[in-house]
């Protein structure tokens, strides 16, 4: 649909866009206060802007909106599918302002191993938990800490941070 380059740009433009209009309409503004002491100074003044600053300004955060509701909402990460070996399907996870990849694929009955590798020092990311299979377990910062498991059944299956703030799934198949 769009590449991140595509919409990176757009953003770059409409701030340019609307650094220009900002500033050409502060240069309408009239500096002077008013003389006489009778007017009133606790009502606010009204100011005309341009039609076309209004709709700039007004589809500018429509766009802005609707592009952090995808982001937060429909922007899902791609599943990572853990690798085999030995018997053991394994992959790392990478734990530095969340988790990442935040979905992995695993086949179900056979064990699993995931290595949780810790970047980020924020105490909320020192714990990792998955409640349907009854861990809870610590991350050691800079080191690898693996957890194992066996999914008996097909499902999704989440794990979240200490302070349930960070989640990721694991997709049993």
């Amino acid at each position: 649909m769009f590449n991140k380059s595509e919409i990176f740009g757009s953003i770059a433009g409409l701030g340019l866009l609307f650094g220009t209009a900002s500033s050409v309409a502060t240069a309408q503004i009239p500096t002077e206060m008013p003389v006489h002491s009778s007017e009133q100074t606790s009502q606010f003044r009204r100011i005309e802007q341009p039609l076309a600053l209004k709709v700039g300004v007004t589809l500018g955060g429509l766009g802005l909106i609707g592009l952090e509701l995808w982001w937060f909402l429909f922007s899902k990460n791609k599943a990572t599918k853990a690798n085999s070996s030995q018997g053991i399907q394994e992959l790392t996870i990478n734990v530095d302002g969340g988790y990442e990849p935040s979905r992995v694929i695993v086949k179900s009955g056979q064990p699993v191993r995931l290595n949780f590798f810790r970047r980020d020092p924020s105490s909320c990311l020192e714990k990792v938990l998955l409640p349907d299979f009854h861990i809870a377990q610590d991350l050691a910062l800079n080191h690898v800490t693996p957890i194992e498991f066996t999914p008996s059944k097909p499902g999704q299956y989440q794990f979240t941070c200490g302070m349930n703030m960070f989640r990721g799934v694991v997709e049993v198949q």
